[in-house]
């Protein structure tokens, strides 16, 4: 006689460990975490908040990349597994939640993506403007240089994981000479008697300035919102938790050193830049170059602007990768075809890395080719996409949050094996965690994001609120689609669909 199988044991458990390789240490981790969160351009792009950053920051640190680095720690040790996100929101709140959270956390995968790869665009710009040239300076030729980014990404991202996470390893040096050189620049500037280009006076300190546009709320706070998304992405290195080896320690060191790395880069870049060009200033992108070749001389800020490329170039494989194992679950667990579950003979989920990069590629040739047609500016609708899926990647980290506190219902006994420090100060991160993420999302809709401003903020937030509600109905059909297809499966049969497969990976495995 069969028993029923528990709702919240998953096909990936069983499936996951068999398909994909055991290859990911601590600095690993470590390297995959800033790739993933440290996109350093944000220290140019929040320029025009001027001093008040410097609030903006530390507030977003401590309330927002410490608590989830306690909340991602918790969770992470309890359920190792291959999703992250996805399989601990199935595992204490059950599949629905499981695979929204997923969903969610993985949709503004591939419009980073772009992101990356309209960033190397703009250092390949700067490049050209140190050397007195211009380049790239139509819509479509940009789209050409971003696909060409993408589908580089996705060729390393079916390499074997060592092999890519060896390249990715090897840039992470350059990047450290890179900042470190950005925040200099700021050092150098003052040496030479040059005054701050940016004034530090009291006034400018205050985060509550500009004009109160929403609600009463200042304009100002939506760069709080920026901060937030600059610190996206906590949990993704754990997507690939059956790839990790050294258990606690990995996961130990990537959040200890990941969370020092970034919180200092951000800090040491902002103010370099803010010394040396003056606060709005700077491109919104190639800023840290610009402000290395102005105190520095232009040679320093073309071998900057190019390991800058480079970086972004890289980020991108990263992205790729990382957020192909929330596709690859979602296979795995049926709620996509199941082909997407599958590994190639490197042991990577080709498929997921190819579906999100033509997810990206149509992001990309929609707004450079479609809307950037004729000369339009096409960054409106990309910037839109951003804010937009900013807020969606929001709703993944609330998730993220609200996990802890029902992780210790969901499995009381490993709750408390993986649990190092009191269940007051995991509630309490948790609590904490969440509002700030409301605020974060409140706060986008208090003022455009885009650098020349909309007509009416009115028409933004209507974008905002498309977006969103777009891509939680996607989610959603995707979801009771897949409920369809699985209609008349018992939770035997599908577990059992998954131990078949796991048998044959094992069987095709090198001895």
């Amino acid at each position: 006689m069969s028993t029923q199988v528990d709702e919240n044991v998953m096909i990936s458990e069983k499936v996951a460990p068999v398909l994909v390789a055991k290859t990911l240490g601590p600095f690993d981790l470590v390297v995959i975490f800033v790739g993933i969160v440290l996109f350093i351009t944000n220290s140019a792009s929040v320029q025009p908040a001027g001093p008040s950053m410097f609030v903006f920051w530390p507030l977003a640190f401590l309330t927002f990349l410490i608590t989830g680095g306690f909340v991602t720690a918790q969770l992470g040790r309890m359920f190792p597994e291959e999703g992250s996100l996805y399989v601990w929101t199935h595992k204490v709140l059950g599949p629905f939640w499981g695979f929204f959270a997923g969903f969610v956390a993985w949709w503004p995968g591939p419009i980073v993506m772009v992101t990356a790869g309209i960033i190397v665009v703009s250092f390949a710009q700067q490049i050209a403007t140190f050397l007195d040239r211009s380049i790239l300076t139509h819509n479509w030729q940009v789209g050409i240089v971003i696909l060409a980014v993408l589908w580089f990404s996705a060729a390393m991202s079916l390499l074997r994981m060592r092999v890519t996470q060896n390249y990715v390893n090897v840039q992470f040096f350059a990047y450290a000479a890179a900042i470190f050189l950005m925040g200099l620049a700021g050092v150098v500037w003052l040496l030479k008697g040059n005054p701050s280009a940016t004034s530090f006076a009291a006034s400018g300190w205050n985060p509550f300035q500009g004009e109160h546009l929403a609600l009463g709320v200042p304009a100002n706070l939506t760069w709080f919102s920026f901060a937030i998304l600059a610190l996206l992405g906590i949990e993704t290195p754990l997507n690939m938790g059956v790839e990790v080896t050294g258990g606690e320690k990995a996961i130990k060191t990537y959040l200890f050193w990941g969370c020092i790395i970034v919180m200092a880069a951000y800090l040491w870049t902002t103010w370099g830049n803010m010394v040396v060009i003056k606060a709005g200033g700077a491109n919104a992108t190639s800023g840290g170059a610009e402000a290395v070749g102005a105190a520095m001389g232009k040679g320093l800020g073309i071998i900057v602007a190019l390991i800058l490329m480079w970086v972004f170039i890289t980020a991108t494989v990263v992205y790729n990768y990382a957020f192909a194992r929330l596709l690859f679950v979602s296979g795995l667990e049926k709620r996509l075809p199941h082909q997407i579950g599958r590994v190639n003979r490197n042991k990577v989920p080709a498929n997921g890395v190819i579906l999100q990069t033509i997810v990206g590629s149509v992001i990309t040739i929609l707004i450079f080719f479609v809307f950037g047609a004729g000369g339009s500016d096409p960054f409106k609708a990309f910037y839109i996409l951003y804010a937009g899926l900013t807020i969606v990647w929001c709703i993944s980290t609330a998730l993220l949050f609200l996990d802890i506190f029902f992780a210790k219902r969901a499995n009381p006994e490993r709750f408390e094996q993986e649990r190092r420090i009191s269940v007051g100060w995991l509630y309490v991160c948790g609590a904490v965690g969440t509002v700030i993420n409301l605020l974060a999302v409140f706060f986008i809709f208090v003022g455009s994001w885009y650098p020349t401003g909309f007509p009416r903020l009115a028409v933004w937030n209507a974008w905002m609120f498309g977006v969103t509600a777009t891509s939680v109905i996607v989610g959603i059909l995707i979801w009771a689609i897949s409920q369809r297809t699985r209609r008349g499966k018992t939770d035997e049969e599908l577990l059992a669909e998954g131990v078949a497969q796991q048998e044959i990976a094992e069987d095709a495995a090198p001895a």
